[in-house]
């Protein structure tokens, strides 16, 4: 198969079909630096040479209802993660000032559980406008589960320019996951916020026992939905978890995903997330010629790499920084 020239087509609108993107997933580890050029050449017509920056806070930890095969927090895990409450507006306050001060754009404020109760919200639309208040062009991600309308309205209200809620699989495999909730009640989460006029961001868990036809819904179902920001995770199989042991991915096959991902959400923001430190390895650097963003720094209940070689990583490629909207001024208030 020729990447590049379907690459040239997808630069002109043509959408990819299934037996092209299941091509791209099995395709020839030989062949792997051929579709990383194509892919790269879609992402660098969108985005150049820019990297965006994302940095987590885990602001309510454990203590999740929920059944999330994949997930350390929930009823059903056996992993010793640490648990406690809603944090203060403060500790999420302070948490902006260490992602600015790294020349992060996006804070992502993540809580666990269902969804949230009055209180958390309270607590959340407080953070955040005092935040924006001190850095108004910092983009401001809320990851807390199910919303509710109201909720929706607050946070656009206090300046949240993003929400979070993960589609994480495909609805033919979601009820092999999770059954505590649906994939439709995540879809009807994602449609909310967007109605709310907050940007939409949902995406995957890659190596949870799916099919590669799998693989392909999740990729096409985002680009339905029009998430503005699409995370691609790749399983890191916490013992205590249901899919502890789980071990199907290799560098290769990841950086196949992330291309795949790239030729079907070709103008979207795709950031490999969670789990790229231990299924790509070595290989990290080059999931950025699909990819254009990272998270710095550490996940919800699993450590990143180091945020010294995460920069020297980038700088190594010669790729750059992308401090936008988190403008220059504003890093060097911080800096004073």
């Amino acid at each position: 198969m020729n990447y590049m020239s379907i690459a040239n087509k997808v630069l002109e609108g043509y959408e990819i079909t299934n037996e092209e993107a299941l091509k791209i997933l099995e395709s020839l580890d030989e062949d792997l630096l051929s579709l990383l050029h194509a892919a790269y050449k879609i992402r660098k017509a969108y985005f150049g040479n820019k990297v965006k920056l994302n940095m987590i806070i885990n602001t309510k930890s454990g203590l999740c209802p929920e059944n999330c095969g994949y997930c350390s927090q929930s009823i059903v895990s056996k992993a010793p993660v640490e648990k406690y409450a809603m944090m203060t507006k403060e500790e999420i306050v302070a948490g902006a000032e260490r992602a600015a001060s790294l020349n992060v754009g996006t804070y992502c404020i993540v809580a666990s559980g269902r969804g949230p109760v009055k209180r958390e919200i309270d607590i959340v639309v407080d953070a955040v406008k005092s935040i924006k208040e001190k850095y108004k062009d910092m983009t401001i991600c809320a990851c807390l589960g199910i919303l509710k309308p109201e909720q929706a309205q607050r946070l656009k209200e206090a300046g949240v320019n993003r929400y979070n809620h993960n589609i994480n699989t495909s609805a033919n495999h979601h009820a092999n996951i999770t059954t505590s909730h649906t994939y439709d009640d995540r879809v009807t989460t994602v449609e909310l916020v967007k109605e709310a006029g907050i940007s939409p961001c949902s995406g995957v868990i890659v190596g949870m026992r799916e099919t590669k036809e799998d693989v392909i819904s999740m990729a096409r179902s985002l680009r339905a939905l029009d998430a503005d920001s699409i995370p691609v995770n790749f399983l890191n199989a916490i013992d205590g978890t249901p899919l502890q042991g789980t071990r199907e991915l290799n560098p290769r096959y990841c950086l196949k995903v992330l291309s795949l991902f790239r030729f079907i959400n070709p103008t979207k923001e795709i950031r490999v997330s969670g789990g790229r430190e231990v299924n790509l390895g070595t290989l990290q650097p080059l999931s950025l010629y699909p990819a254009n963003s990272i998270f710095l720094g550490d996940y919800l209940t699993t450590e990143g790499q180091p945020n010294e070689q995460d920069k020297k990583m980038l700088e190594d490629l010669g790729f750059e920084i992308d401090i936008e909207p988190l403008k220059q001024k504003q890093l060097q208030n911080i800096n004073n």
